[in-house]
């Protein structure tokens, strides 16, 4: 065989997000392009602010000494300077260009950190539902995934969360908003895990780090405030992604920040550096870092993504489905009509309506439509969830 037993098997596990993608493309083949309603990937459909395009044209009309050669492991000091700048103001937190670390997403992001931090058998708490490709991330290092469910409401169970400590725990992994139920954590929620992390740091003795994947942190909806973990836990770490902020997720550009606090600061910020290179990342790409150097705290029409979600939420409800308005992220997790989620999904699939269903991300019984797509995508889709539901027997 070809492919290695381990890979053959992750394989049969890969993300259901690419797979509905995929299908999606045949389907456009079968049905034309027209009929088929596609909510499977979270691809901002929002362009870009005028900020970044201005500042890409400025950066690629330059001409200096050595602009495409390497640069730092970390990235080029200017850059992370700004970043620091940025975030320290943000925070509250005393962050320099020495807490930062450029990184291609926050997908290399997330690999840097898992990479550095743990050893073999050590285990990461990830609460559920979540971004599968999370626990590929922690074996990549040689680690172990915990799972741990959160509430009805997809808040964070901080008691499930202590109880599956143990003396192998490394590092809890936190996403808000939360993909894919756009959950947001409050302070007090924050705090609270905080609490159980600087326990059981007590009681095992050694460093366990919070670490947060924040490629949504600027979606949020309602005046919902996003609080940092650095407010309330000194180790923490960020993984962020310009990705989703700036509508330019295939450019590859995100960073990590590192609590000026954490520690170990100095060796973990040197295995994090050597990690960014030994991966096979090398260097977050030259032209966005000088790119983003400029426009920091720029985003996307957020208002924007709060319309479609209006307009989609609206429309599910009068069908009778079920759902927690998502606070943030441009994504809904619905509840399915059926027990089966893969089967609605299936079913929805026939009139054209591409979702991915909840096992995909450790939440069965739910499916998670990405509502990032042109208005006349929702609005033309509603009458296929209608007779879906409809045919299931939900209303």
């Amino acid at each position: 065989m070809p492919v290695s037993k381990k890979i053959q098997g992750m394989l049969s596990r890969s993300s259901w997000i690419r797979k509905m993608f995929e299908e999606g493309l045949l389907l456009r083949q079968k049905l034309g392009p027209e009929n088929v309603f596609d909510f499977s990937l979270g691809n901002p459909n929002v362009p870009p602010p005028i900020e970044f395009d201005s500042a890409l044209r400025d950066v690629a009309g330059q001409t200096l000494p050595g602009q495409h050669g390497y640069m730092p492991n970390a990235g080029y000091p200017e850059t992370r300077e700004a970043i620091a700048g940025y975030l320290g103001r943000k925070f509250k937190v005393p962050l320099t260009f020495e807490h930062i670390i450029m990184t291609c997403g926050a997908a290399g992001a997330l690999n840097v950190t898992m990479k550095t931090i743990l050893d073999p058998g050590d285990e990461v708490i990830i609460p559920t539902p979540y971004f599968v490709e999370y626990g590929f991330y922690v074996d990549n290092a040689g680690g172990v995934a915990r799972l741990v469910p959160t509430k009805e409401d997809f808040g964070l169970d901080l008691e499930a969360i202590r109880s599956a400590f143990t003396e192998r725990t490394r590092a809890v992994l936190i996403n808000s908003p939360n993909n894919p139920t756009g959950r947001v954590y409050d302070a007090e929620t924050i705090r609270g895990l905080a609490a159980i992390l600087e326990e059981k740091e007590r009681l095992y003795n050694r460093a366990v780090y919070l670490v947060s994947d924040e490629p949504y942190n600027e979606i949020v909806y309602d005046g919902v405030e996003l609080p940092s973990i650095m407010e309330f836990c000194r180790n923490s770490i960020i993984a962020y992604s310009y990705s989703k902020c700036l509508s330019v997720p295939g450019e590859r550009i995100g960073y990590l920040a590192l609590h000026p606090e954490l520690a170990e600061l100095k060796d973990v910020l040197g295995g994090m550096i050597f990690c960014n290179r030994i991966l096979g990342f090398i260097n977050a790409p030259a032209l966005m870092q000088r790119v983003i150097s400029r426009i920091q705290g720029v985003q996307v029409n957020v208002g924007e993504y709060q319309w479609k979600r209006d307009l989609l939420c609206e429309g599910l409800r009068s069908c009778g489905y079920t759902f927690a308005k998502p606070e943030g992220t441009f994504y809904l997790f619905v509840r399915s009509p059926v027990d089966d989620d893969v089967a609605y999904v299936r079913a929805l699939q026939k009139r054209g309506i591409l979702t991915t269903p909840g096992v995909g991300f450790g939440g069965p019984g739910y499916f998670r439509i990405a509502y990032c797509v042109d208005d006349a995508t929702i609005r033309n889709a509603l009458p296929g969830f209608a007779e879906t539901m409809m045919e299931s027997g939900g209303r």
